[in-house]
């Protein structure tokens, strides 16, 4: 399959939404102590993706199918399939840092019948190179502790360990 990584508009919103909802479950599934969401995320995504779209300080990617499918085959120009998103800002650090602001991503997420192709790849490093335009020196994320396969990806470009997140329900 070929793809393209591209940035996203506010007409991808509703194709991103579905893959949020996705996102949030997975996340829920591995530990609802820490990602206990409330019942309109996706309602609050829908609200909070057009400013970060409209952020220049933001990075909002789509990675989108270029390939037919056999039920798209009769069309002359069938239309792209967006099967994959990453959403990224810029933050403020706290002033007692000498790094002043990062970039920080807040999600990734790729169709599952469309991992393992470099997808995910292409998106962070598209956004890596979007924060380094931006004169950003330091970017951060995290993963749920069981998300090996997120923590394998990030490793190999070039991420490392830098603070380990403790929890306690009370």
């Amino acid at each position: 399959m070929t793809f393209t990584v591209r940035p996203a508009t506010t007409a991808d919103i509703p194709a991103i939404l579905p893959m949020v909802q996705a996102i949030c479950d997975m996340h829920a599934a591995m530990d609802p102590d820490r990602y206990s969401f409330v019942p309109d995320v996706v309602n609050r995504y829908a609200t909070w993706l057009p400013k970060r779209i409209a952020d220049p300080q933001s990075v909002v990617l789509i990675a989108q199918s270029l390939s037919q499918s056999a039920d798209q085959s009769a069309e002359p120009n069938p239309a792209p399939h967006i099967i994959a998103f990453l959403i990224a800002e810029t933050l403020d650090e706290i002033p007692i840092y000498l790094t002043k602001q990062f970039g920080f991503i807040h999600d990734l997420w790729v169709q599952p019948d469309n991992r393992n192709q470099g997808i995910a790849q292409a998106l962070a490093r598209e956004c890596l190179t979007r924060f380094r335009a931006m004169n950003i020196t330091q970017v951060r994320l995290d993963t749920a502790a069981q998300n090996d396969a997120a923590r394998t990806l990030f490793q190999q470009l070039g991420f490392r360990p830098s603070a380990t997140q403790l929890l306690i329900t009370l």
